[in-house]
């Protein structure tokens, strides 16, 4: 885990068809749009009005978007490639042998409604065995590497301050309502929300076998000792500050701020003998962490012990009981979905989860055409050329740092399609005649101990962070790259025999949106190498805070449903890269145009606003109120609404483009509008 990457968007895996797809979408479908709303009132309602009407909202859905359209239509072809391998004699020990019967496994309900909860049990009495707290720090790193995250998150990755090396990292968790601020905050939504998360522990513990009276003392349990971890932890904007999550310190000083862990047999217990530094990204939590063990009794300390492993194991479709259960609270309650997904579905994300990039290399070698990734390249080394284009020009930065930002625009690394080189799997075993649970526990140490055997190594940069069937994109600090999966160059955000406006409108701002994070509030404090470390002179720092304050207080105001607003400052960093990305991606297409006649309009519409239409279809959706509220609370990017309502006012080509004048809702007065990047 990387607590740095940073995405497109926080979507699950979606796996998608080819680019070069039989059926011909039409980039700019008239259909999609409502023009009997003015452009300038409600852009996004403008755009993607017609296509929001066509495509309500299905029972299993908390948000139904582009996005999820392009899943749908492919997850089918996925399904088949997967069911084919399953339906073969395939040797034990092969990538088809595991994908297969994993898949069976996860598929075959009546058998793991039969084995009901008897595979979790011996899980459960490895906890109830500890008789002693100072058996704890074993089991708390057991527990880890078999996929559950008791009182913190723990991982190997590149050390902030020296990132050619990777460290190990501690950070704050161990609470699983959803949020820190579910806890804390005492609106009536968020007091539901806590008082069914209550039921849900209570429910967890019954379906295990525990008795009523201990279901109730272990939810009480659970709800004080997460309340108490929830209340030391830093909020989701404090965790923007890479500074302020930094404190490396010698493991002697660690046993210091949490002595009531034994660091020593932890770090043995997760596979890690020599050990003299770390990463305490967050001191306060840490020490709490030490307080509770300290203060609590050893039976309720195991009762929170037992939520945060059945709760883990309740998401592993271990059986319907179990599974319906956690769908009714993370799906019902927190985002409003009426429905579970098909359970082939849920099955397919299993596999996506646990042989990832062997699914990819499948995904690649049969769908991904090679001059999709030609012409990709293309297009990032455009748009570097036009962002180190706007830093030359910017008049609020100065020659000192201008220079070592186009240094670091030049050291990109940039990732397409897929990765260079495959993971290996050989290590990991699926065996059907274990439980579908004893396998994905296997899976989840194999994942871990695959994580810590990078500590104290080098970095190695050409490791993909996300496989290449997955709609997404990010940039990362850490080794200062951008990556774009096989599966997102496609419709509609990637159109091989498109004009370029739409092309630039789309996959081109989503180029410029990532290139645009090392330089957002968070990627502008690591340098070309990828270290957390002051390249700015305090005079453009200054300066480039001022401006994204604009972005905050803009943010701020925008009213999400009800009386509750946006946070302006969890989503800054991607509303500074989405409005640069936009403003990069723009003059990119202008540079093509260059010595070139004017596009001439097709199918009504100028190539400027297919541009601004392309990038508004990105974002077409439909949202449950109950996931406004969830994603406001949690997610560092806008509303797909305010991608579009929010970003394109600050951009003064889409005034030009759709007359936007005074008269209209969405008008921002040109000295008001936000120029970063």
């Amino acid at each position: 885990m990387n607590k740095n990457v940073i995405s497109l968007s926080l979507s699950a895996a979606m796996i998608l068809a080819s680019c070069n797809c039989e059926k011909k979408v039409q980039a700019i479908d008239p259909a999609n749009m409502d023009t009997t709303v003015a452009a300038g009132d409600d852009f996004y309602r403008y755009a993607d009005g017609g296509w929001m009407d066509a495509n309500p909202l299905k029972p299993e859905h908390s948000r139904f978007g582009t996005f999820d359209l392009l899943r749908e239509q492919s997850e089918e072809q996925v399904k088949e490639l997967i069911i084919n391998l399953s339906k073969q004699q395939n040797a034990q020990g092969s990538i088809a042998q595991k994908i297969g019967d994993l898949y069976d496994m996860a598929m075959d309900t009546a058998r793991l409604n039969s084995e009901g909860v008897q595979p979790l049990l011996p899980y459960l009495k490895q906890v109830e065995a500890i008789s002693d707290k100072s058996e704890l720090s074993a089991l708390i790193a057991t527990m880890l590497r078999n996929g559950a995250s008791p009182f913190f998150t723990a991982y190997v990755y590149a050390d902030d301050m020296n990132s050619s090396m990777n460290i190990f990292h501690l950070m704050q968790g161990g609470y699983s309502m959803g949020d820190r601020d579910y806890y804390l905050e005492n609106d009536s939504n968020t007091q539901q929300i806590r008082a069914k998360y209550t039921r849900y522990i209570e429910t967890l513990f019954t379906l295990c076998g525990y008795s009523e009276v201990q279901a109730q003392q272990a939810s009480a349990a659970v709800m004080r000792i997460e309340t108490a971890l929830a209340t030391a932890a830093y909020s989701r904007v404090e965790l923007r500050d890479p500074v302020a999550n930094y404190h490396k310190i010698t493991v002697e000083e660690l046993s210091q701020q949490a002595p009531a862990i034994d660091w020593k047999v932890f770090f043995q217990t997760i596979g890690i003998e020599d050990i003299h530094e770390l990463n305490l990204a967050q001191l306060k939590p840490i020490a709490e962490v030490s307080r509770i063990i300290e203060s609590e009794s050893l039976q309720d300390i195991q009762y929170y012990l037992l939520a945060n492993l059945i709760n883990n194991a309740a998401a592993m479709l271990l059986n319907e009981a179990l599974d319906d259960a956690n769908f009714d609270y993370y799906s019902r309650t927190l985002s409003g979905v009426e429905k579970q997904r098909d359970r082939w579905k849920r099955a397919v994300g299993v596999i996506n989860g646990t042989l990832g990039e062997a699914v990819g290399q499948l995904y690649v070698d049969r769908y991904f055409p090679p001059a999709a990734k030609e012409k990709m390249l293309n297009l990032v080394h455009n748009l570097q050329t036009a962002l180190g284009e706007r830093i030359q020009d910017l008049t609020w930065m100065g020659d000192e740092t201008k220079a070592q930002a186009l240094e670091k625009l030049a050291a990109f690394h940039i990732k397409i399609g897929y990765p260079d080189k495959w993971r290996d799997y050989s290590a990991l075993e699926i065996d059907k005649n274990l439980s579908l649970l004893d396998n994905m526990m296997a899976a989840s140490r194999f994942e871990y101990d695959y994580m810590i055997s990078k500590f104290n190594k080098p970095v190695d940069k050409d490791e993909w962070l996300m496989n290449p069937q997955t709609v997404n994109a990010y940039y990362n600090p850490a080794t200062n790259e951008i990556c774009f999966p096989a599966a997102i160059l496609q419709p509609p955000f990637f159109f091989f025999d498109a004009d370029d406006a739409v092309n630039y409108g789309a996959i081109g701002v989503v180029i410029g949106h990532e290139m645009t994070h090392g330089f957002d509030d968070q990627g502008r404090q690591f340098d070309k190498d990828g270290n957390l470390k002051a390249w700015w002179t305090p005079e453009d720092a200054a300066r480039f805070q001022e401006r994204a304050q604009v972005l905050v207080d803009f943010y701020d105001q925008i009213v999400v449903i009800d009386t509750v607003h946006a946070n302006g400052s969890l989503t800054l960093g991607e509303n500074i890269a989405d409005q640069g990305g936009l403003q990069v991606s723009w003059q990119a297409y202008q540079n093509t145009l260059k010595d070139k006649p004017k596009p001439a309009p097709i199918d009504g519409f100028t190539d400027a606003q297919r541009f601004f239409l392309s990038y508004a279809t990105v974002w077409a959706g439909n949202i449950r109120d109950a996931e406004i509220l969830h994603r406001t609370k949690t997610d560092p990017h806008s509303l797909g609404q305010w991608r579009v309502n929010g970003a394109l006012p600050h951009i003064d080509a889409w005034y030009d483009a759709f007359d936007v004048t005074p008269e209209n809702k969405l008008y921002v007065p040109k000295a008001q509008r936000v120029a970063i990047w």
